[in-house]
């Protein structure tokens, strides 16, 4: 246990109350503060979890010296001003994905957070889920293999989530996809060529100029010959939420189950295969958020409805991970594996895949973000 708690102050309060309890439990730190715009809500969510200490500016909780960190959970469009605000003030900040929607806006977040010092972290839930770590352990102990090849989806029919995204271009918010073929092939995303097809409605067109239905892209890792393949969606396509990865070795091979109500392959091999049951990931984290990972117990029936469990399934049980890797990265004074660079990489993979898509499948390479 870290003697001097890190004080987190949590920023929107929709799929941002999911992590209050988290924080509250971890043993290395103390929910602060939280913060909402609409002030009822506010109020209900600080009734509800016991938080005293409740803003509806965030600016005030950055002159707070007391505050260490901040998790930002606020609408994408806020993601760059919000973090680069935060860390001006010298605060450590975890922020919700994507990074930016911009690559003017990624490139700003990196050179601040090198300036500051501070611990930054994308909260990226699928390289945390048990999924995930379950292929990661057959990666780092050689089972799979040599990689082959790593897939990408996502397929999300988002109307009703209103805010920013009708219309919203499929690959601007690509990470849950990109991010475990990146994270598996231990390698940089170089340069993508992309492909948008079909087409949303008029009225949705109108709002960002993105005409695509599905945008699909091949991707070409930094100093490595591997290639990925990502496809995402996010309207007038029907089929069921599936986000997911598949991922070729010369041993074993790994495809995410095709339906919500199936198990995932694993191909042992040529002809060979079988449906795995993938453990839980509790016994990787501290005994105090441990259940966290299992968020269908843990969450009351109001936080079951909320879009992001009900299409997200609690997402994989990444949300203490994600926590405890924040919190042990201030303690420890580290970088961690999705730092700013890594984040700005993987979402700068989608903006330049839709770049792409819109020149008819032009390459483009994306910026070193360790050399500007």
């Amino acid at each position: 246990m870290y003697d001097n708690k890190i004080k987190v102050a949590v920023i929107g309060l929709g799929f941002g109350a999911d992590f209050i309890p988290i924080y509250q439990n971890h043993p290395d730190c103390e929910l602060y503060a939280i913060c909402r715009r609409d002030e009822k809500k506010l109020n209900e969510c600080g009734d509800k979890y016991g938080v005293d200490r409740r803003f509806t500016n965030y600016k005030d909780i950055l002159a707070i010296d007391e505050v260490d960190a901040i998790h930002i959970v606020t609408p994408v469009p806020s993601h760059a001003e919000l973090t680069i605000n935060s860390l001006n003030a010298s605060k450590h900040v975890a922020c919700t994905v994507p990074m930016a929607t911009t690559i003017e806006d990624c490139m700003e977040i990196v050179k601040t957070r090198r300036q500051a010092g501070k611990v930054y972290m994308m909260m990226e839930t699928s390289v945390y889920t048990k999924e995930f770590l379950y292929v990661k352990n057959l990666v780092d102990t050689g089972k799979l293999g040599k990689i082959q090849f790593v897939r990408g989806s996502h397929q999300q029919d988002m109307e009703e989530w209103g805010g920013p995204w009708p219309g919203f271009p499929p690959m601007h918010y690509a990470t849950h996809a990109v991010s475990p073929c990146a994270a598996l092939a231990k390698a940089d995303i170089e340069s993508v060529f992309c492909f948008g097809s079909g087409k949303i409605r008029e009225e949705y067109v109108k709002k960002y100029n993105s005409p695509f239905t599905i945008e699909t892209t091949l991707i070409k890792f930094k100093d490595s010959d591997l290639a990925a393949e990502v496809t995402r969606s996010l309207y007038d396509t029907v089929r069921q939420y599936i986000e997911s990865f598949d991922v070729y070795g010369d041993r074993l091979s790994f495809e995410w189950n095709k339906l919500s109500n199936e198990d995932p392959i694993l191909f042992t091999g040529k002809e060979d295969f079988k449906r795995v049951k993938i453990p839980d990931t509790g016994s990787m984290l501290p005994e105090e958020i441990a259940k966290f990972t299992r968020a269908e117990e843990v969450l009351d029936e109001e936080e079951k409805e909320h879009l992001s469990f009900v299409q997200g399934s609690g997402h994989g049980g990444s949300h203490p991970h994600l926590v405890h890797g924040f919190i042990r990265a201030i303690v420890e004074k580290r970088d961690l594996a999705i730092d700013a660079e890594t984040a700005a990489n993987w979402t700068c993979t989608g903006i330049c895949a839709h770049q792409s898509a819109m020149q008819g499948g032009k390459r483009i390479y994306l910026p070193d973000f360790y050399n500007i």
